[in-house]
Protein backbone atom coordinates (compact mmCIF):
# COMPACT_ATOMS: atom_id res chain seq x y z
CA UNK A 1 0.00 0.00 0.00
CA UNK A 2 1.79 3.37 -1.29
CA UNK A 3 1.27 6.43 1.59
CA UNK A 4 0.83 9.59 0.01
CA UNK A 5 3.70 11.86 1.74
CA UNK A 6 3.18 15.71 1.24
CA UNK A 7 6.65 17.42 1.15
CA UNK A 8 4.92 21.10 2.90
CA UNK A 9 7.95 23.30 3.34
CA UNK A 10 8.73 24.86 6.44
CA UNK A 11 7.23 27.81 7.13
CA UNK A 12 10.81 29.84 6.76
CA UNK A 13 11.58 28.92 3.71
CA UNK A 14 7.83 30.78 2.65
CA UNK A 15 8.66 34.39 3.77
CA UNK A 16 12.89 34.37 3.58
CA UNK A 17 14.96 34.36 0.54
CA UNK A 18 18.22 34.47 -0.03
CA UNK A 19 20.02 37.06 -1.78
CA UNK A 20 19.67 37.27 -5.31
CA UNK A 21 21.52 40.46 -6.75
CA UNK A 22 24.48 41.83 -5.41
CA UNK A 23 24.86 39.16 -2.94
CA UNK A 24 28.25 40.58 -2.08
CA UNK A 25 27.56 44.32 -1.70
CA UNK A 26 25.82 46.21 1.06
CA UNK A 27 23.08 46.67 -1.61
CA UNK A 28 21.99 43.03 -1.83
CA UNK A 29 18.44 42.22 -3.36
CA UNK A 30 16.50 39.11 -2.40
CA UNK A 31 13.12 38.38 -3.86
CA UNK A 32 10.74 40.53 -1.83
CA UNK A 33 13.31 43.53 -2.63
CA UNK A 34 12.74 42.67 -6.40
CA UNK A 35 9.52 42.38 -6.22
CA UNK A 36 8.85 45.36 -4.46
CA UNK A 37 11.25 47.51 -7.38
CA UNK A 38 9.06 46.06 -9.86
CA UNK A 39 5.78 47.22 -8.47
CA UNK A 40 7.62 50.86 -8.08
CA UNK A 41 8.76 50.62 -11.69
CA UNK A 42 4.76 48.94 -12.67
CA UNK A 43 3.29 52.06 -11.05
CA UNK A 44 5.32 54.79 -12.67
CA UNK A 45 5.37 53.35 -15.92
CA UNK A 46 1.38 53.24 -15.59
CA UNK A 47 1.52 56.45 -15.39
CA UNK A 48 4.27 57.25 -17.71
CA UNK A 49 2.06 55.52 -20.29
CA UNK A 50 -0.81 56.63 -19.23
CA UNK A 51 0.04 60.33 -19.78
CA UNK A 52 2.71 59.95 -22.93
CA UNK A 53 -0.10 60.20 -25.48
CA UNK A 54 -3.22 61.33 -24.21
CA UNK A 55 -6.31 61.59 -26.40
CA UNK A 56 -9.63 62.51 -26.13
CA UNK A 57 -10.91 59.09 -26.37
CA UNK A 58 -8.49 57.28 -24.06
CA UNK A 59 -7.03 53.32 -24.85
CA UNK A 60 -4.79 50.97 -23.31
CA UNK A 61 -3.07 52.63 -20.01
CA UNK A 62 -4.76 55.55 -20.51
CA UNK A 63 -8.42 54.29 -20.10
CA UNK A 64 -6.97 52.10 -16.67
CA UNK A 65 -5.38 54.83 -15.20
CA UNK A 66 -8.49 57.65 -16.07
CA UNK A 67 -10.53 55.02 -14.81
CA UNK A 68 -8.91 54.17 -11.51
CA UNK A 69 -8.17 57.70 -11.21
CA UNK A 70 -12.30 58.07 -11.30
CA UNK A 71 -13.00 55.13 -8.90
CA UNK A 72 -10.50 56.70 -5.83
CA UNK A 73 -11.71 60.01 -6.32
CA UNK A 74 -15.70 59.29 -6.34
CA UNK A 75 -15.47 56.36 -4.11
CA UNK A 76 -12.81 57.19 -1.59
CA UNK A 77 -12.23 61.02 -1.52
CA UNK A 78 -15.65 62.44 -1.82
CA UNK A 79 -16.92 59.64 0.47
CA UNK A 80 -14.31 59.85 3.24
CA UNK A 81 -12.68 63.39 2.57
CA UNK A 82 -14.88 65.57 0.56
CA UNK A 83 -13.86 67.86 -2.75
CA UNK A 84 -11.09 69.29 -0.70
CA UNK A 85 -9.08 65.62 -0.59
CA UNK A 86 -8.83 66.17 -4.15
CA UNK A 87 -5.14 67.51 -3.45
CA UNK A 88 -4.19 63.78 -1.96
CA UNK A 89 -5.37 62.15 -5.35
CA UNK A 90 -2.02 61.32 -6.75
CA UNK A 91 -1.10 60.44 -3.18
CA UNK A 92 -3.75 57.88 -2.87
CA UNK A 93 -3.61 56.44 -6.43
CA UNK A 94 0.00 55.79 -5.86
CA UNK A 95 -0.51 54.11 -2.28
CA UNK A 96 -3.22 51.97 -4.86
CA UNK A 97 -1.48 50.64 -7.34
CA UNK A 98 1.49 50.55 -5.63
CA UNK A 99 0.14 48.13 -2.87
CA UNK A 100 -1.69 46.47 -5.70
CA UNK A 101 0.91 45.96 -7.58
CA UNK A 102 2.86 44.07 -4.63
CA UNK A 103 0.02 41.90 -4.10
CA UNK A 104 -0.44 40.75 -7.80
CA UNK A 105 2.75 38.92 -7.72
CA UNK A 106 1.30 36.32 -5.55
CA UNK A 107 -0.34 34.56 -8.75
CA UNK A 108 1.93 35.32 -11.30
CA UNK A 109 3.33 32.27 -12.40
CA UNK A 110 7.14 31.19 -11.08
CA UNK A 111 7.32 34.11 -8.86
CA UNK A 112 4.44 33.45 -6.72
CA UNK A 113 5.16 35.62 -3.73
CA UNK A 114 3.21 38.22 -2.13
CA UNK A 115 5.58 40.66 -0.84
CA UNK A 116 3.40 42.12 1.22
CA UNK A 117 3.82 39.17 3.29
CA UNK A 118 7.02 40.15 4.49
CA UNK A 119 6.37 42.92 7.33
CA UNK A 120 8.45 45.86 6.72
CA UNK A 121 7.29 47.73 4.07
CA UNK A 122 3.83 47.52 4.82
CA UNK A 123 4.86 48.98 8.15
CA UNK A 124 6.72 51.64 6.38
CA UNK A 125 3.86 52.48 4.11
CA UNK A 126 1.59 52.70 7.30
CA UNK A 127 4.59 55.01 9.15
CA UNK A 128 4.34 57.20 5.69
CA UNK A 129 0.63 57.40 6.07
CA UNK A 130 0.98 58.21 9.95
CA UNK A 131 3.33 61.04 9.08
CA UNK A 132 1.18 62.29 6.30
CA UNK A 133 -1.92 62.14 8.15
CA UNK A 134 -0.52 64.17 11.41
CA UNK A 135 0.49 66.83 9.02
CA UNK A 136 -2.65 67.49 7.35
CA UNK A 137 -4.44 68.01 10.96
CA UNK A 138 -1.64 70.13 12.07
CA UNK A 139 -1.17 71.99 9.50
CA UNK A 140 -5.33 72.42 9.36
CA UNK A 141 -6.12 73.17 12.83
CA UNK A 142 -2.41 74.15 14.51
CA UNK A 143 -0.58 71.70 16.56
CA UNK A 144 -2.79 72.35 19.82
CA UNK A 145 -5.74 72.64 18.63
CA UNK A 146 -5.24 69.18 16.57
CA UNK A 147 -3.96 67.34 19.44
CA UNK A 148 -7.17 68.45 21.61
CA UNK A 149 -9.44 67.50 19.49
CA UNK A 150 -8.23 64.20 19.08
CA UNK A 151 -7.64 63.35 22.50
CA UNK A 152 -10.80 65.23 23.91
CA UNK A 153 -13.68 64.61 21.60
CA UNK A 154 -16.86 66.81 21.88
CA UNK A 155 -19.72 65.53 23.49
CA UNK A 156 -17.92 63.25 25.89
CA UNK A 157 -18.59 63.71 30.04
CA UNK A 158 -15.93 65.58 31.05
CA UNK A 159 -15.41 62.77 33.61
CA UNK A 160 -14.59 60.71 30.80
CA UNK A 161 -11.47 62.17 29.56
CA UNK A 162 -9.48 60.69 32.06
CA UNK A 163 -9.91 57.17 30.60
CA UNK A 164 -10.39 58.56 26.74
CA UNK A 165 -7.59 60.54 26.38
CA UNK A 166 -5.37 57.96 26.77
CA UNK A 167 -7.08 55.92 24.69
CA UNK A 168 -7.29 58.45 21.42
CA UNK A 169 -3.91 58.66 22.17
CA UNK A 170 -2.33 55.88 21.97
CA UNK A 171 -4.98 54.85 18.80
CA UNK A 172 -3.38 57.71 16.98
CA UNK A 173 0.31 57.49 17.92
CA UNK A 174 0.39 53.71 17.71
CA UNK A 175 -2.77 51.40 17.01
CA UNK A 176 -3.46 53.50 13.77
CA UNK A 177 -0.33 52.42 12.21
CA UNK A 178 0.19 49.27 13.20
CA UNK A 179 -3.36 48.13 12.41
CA UNK A 180 -2.95 49.37 9.19
CA UNK A 181 -0.15 47.44 8.58
CA UNK A 182 -0.86 44.09 10.77
CA UNK A 183 -4.23 44.27 8.59
CA UNK A 184 -2.41 44.15 4.82
CA UNK A 185 0.53 41.64 6.09
CA UNK A 186 -2.12 39.39 7.81
CA UNK A 187 -3.87 38.58 5.19
CA UNK A 188 -1.16 38.25 2.27
CA UNK A 189 0.57 35.90 4.63
CA UNK A 190 -2.65 33.25 5.15
CA UNK A 191 -3.38 33.85 1.22
CA UNK A 192 0.14 32.33 0.34
CA UNK A 193 -0.14 30.19 2.76
CA UNK A 194 -3.21 28.96 1.10
CA UNK A 195 -1.67 28.82 -1.99
CA UNK A 196 1.30 27.10 -1.34
CA UNK A 197 -0.76 24.10 0.53
CA UNK A 198 -3.09 23.20 -2.63
CA UNK A 199 -0.35 23.72 -4.37
CA UNK A 200 1.56 21.03 -2.74
CA UNK A 201 -1.23 18.82 -2.47
CA UNK A 202 -1.78 19.03 -6.44
CA UNK A 203 1.21 18.48 -7.01
CA UNK A 204 1.66 15.39 -4.43
CA UNK A 205 -1.92 13.83 -6.19
CA UNK A 206 -0.90 14.45 -9.96
CA UNK A 207 -0.70 11.53 -12.03
CA UNK A 208 -3.20 9.57 -10.01
CA UNK A 209 -6.11 8.46 -10.91
CA UNK A 210 -8.41 8.77 -8.20
CA UNK A 211 -10.88 11.59 -8.26
CA UNK A 212 -9.51 13.28 -5.17
CA UNK A 213 -6.62 14.26 -7.18
CA UNK A 214 -8.55 16.74 -8.96
CA UNK A 215 -10.41 18.30 -6.17
CA UNK A 216 -6.87 20.11 -4.74
CA UNK A 217 -6.35 21.42 -7.91
CA UNK A 218 -9.99 22.64 -8.59
CA UNK A 219 -9.42 24.33 -4.74
CA UNK A 220 -5.87 26.10 -6.25
CA UNK A 221 -7.72 27.40 -9.23
CA UNK A 222 -10.80 28.94 -6.68
CA UNK A 223 -7.66 29.79 -4.05
CA UNK A 224 -6.08 31.70 -6.76
CA UNK A 225 -8.73 33.30 -8.05
CA UNK A 226 -10.12 34.45 -5.12
CA UNK A 227 -6.69 36.04 -3.82
CA UNK A 228 -6.42 37.91 -7.17
CA UNK A 229 -10.41 39.48 -5.56
CA UNK A 230 -8.20 39.63 -1.93
CA UNK A 231 -5.25 41.79 -3.69
CA UNK A 232 -7.44 44.34 -5.08
CA UNK A 233 -9.34 44.36 -1.62
CA UNK A 234 -6.69 45.01 0.67
CA UNK A 235 -5.10 47.96 -1.95
CA UNK A 236 -8.49 49.32 -1.84
CA UNK A 237 -8.79 49.06 2.19
CA UNK A 238 -5.16 50.32 2.48
CA UNK A 239 -6.35 53.35 0.47
CA UNK A 240 -9.70 53.91 1.99
CA UNK A 241 -8.25 53.65 5.28
CA UNK A 242 -5.61 56.33 4.41
CA UNK A 243 -8.40 58.58 3.29
CA UNK A 244 -10.24 58.73 6.49
CA UNK A 245 -7.47 59.33 8.64
CA UNK A 246 -6.80 62.22 6.38
CA UNK A 247 -10.30 63.28 6.70
CA UNK A 248 -10.54 62.71 9.97
CA UNK A 249 -7.68 64.98 10.62
CA UNK A 250 -9.27 67.95 8.53
CA UNK A 251 -12.33 67.24 9.71
CA UNK A 252 -11.95 66.75 13.29
CA UNK A 253 -15.72 67.17 14.54
CA UNK A 254 -16.63 63.84 12.76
Amino acid sequence: MNVLALDFPPVSQLFQWPDILFSDTNWALNKTGIIYLASLLLTVWLFWAAGRRRSLVPTGAQTVVEASIDFVENNIIMQTIGPEGRRYLPFLTTIFFFVLFSNMFEVIPFIQFPANSRMAIPLTLALVVWAVYHYVGIRAQGFFHYFKSALFPPGVPVALYILVAPIELLQILLIRPLSLAIRLWANMVAGHLLLVTFAVLSAALWGTLYVPAVLPFAALILVTAFEIFVSALQAFIFTILTAVYIGGSLHPEH
